[in-house]
């Protein structure tokens, strides 16, 4: 899609600066972000209350990978316009569901998966994409309680493609689920 204008930003939440939080991916991995992030927000909830979260402090949330799965789940909104997940859910999130979104394979099945990676993803995605439905519904990209950006890539185009609450604001016609 050509764009023939540069799209100005909103304005940054606190002042002049504008606060990104990356989360990096990795697969079960997961768990170690969700360690740190659940460390920021209780030290930030030490200062501002209880009810705050992540997403309150940061005007955009990107991840790669699981750090797209944690940046969708620290950004979702439940019925009341707040996050669904606080960050201290996703390490219960991993250690139940982790072990059938990543599972882990034997030693020849290991050598075959890496002859295997050439040709598609790691992993077929099956559980997670029913427990992603479970969780977050309907939900569409517009509706996070913050700007995100979930960089990934298209295996059947063999191009990166970037999900970005920006980009669905400005162009309605690509809003994908959460």
């Amino acid at each position: 899609m050509e764009r023939t204008k540069s799209i100005p930003l909103q304005p940054p939440t606190y002042g002049n600066l504008i606060t990104i939080l990356s989360i990096d991916g990795g697969g079960i991995r997961g768990l170690i972000p969700g360690t740190i992030l659940n460390f920021l927000e209780s030290e930030l909830q030490k200062l501002d209350g209880e009810e705050v979260r992540l997403a309150d402090y940061f005007d955009v949330i990107a991840g790669t990978s699981t750090g797209g799965l944690v940046t969708a789940m620290l950004t979702c909104p439940d019925e009341n316009s707040r996050p669904l997940f606080a960050a201290k859910d996703i390490k219960e999130f991993y250690l139940s569901h982790g072990p059938k979104i990543f599972p882990q394979e034997s030693r020849l099945s290991i050598l075959t998966k890496s002859i295997c990676t050439v040709m598609g993803p790691k992993y077929d995605g099956e559980y997670l994409h029913e427990l992603v439905q479970e969780i977050l519904g309907s939900k569409k990209l517009h509706q996070t309680l913050t700007n995100v950006v979930i960089p990934s890539f298209d295996i059947k185009q063999l191009q990166p493609t970037i999900f970005s609450s920006y980009d669905v604001s400005n162009f309605p016609l690509i809003n994908p689920i959460v």
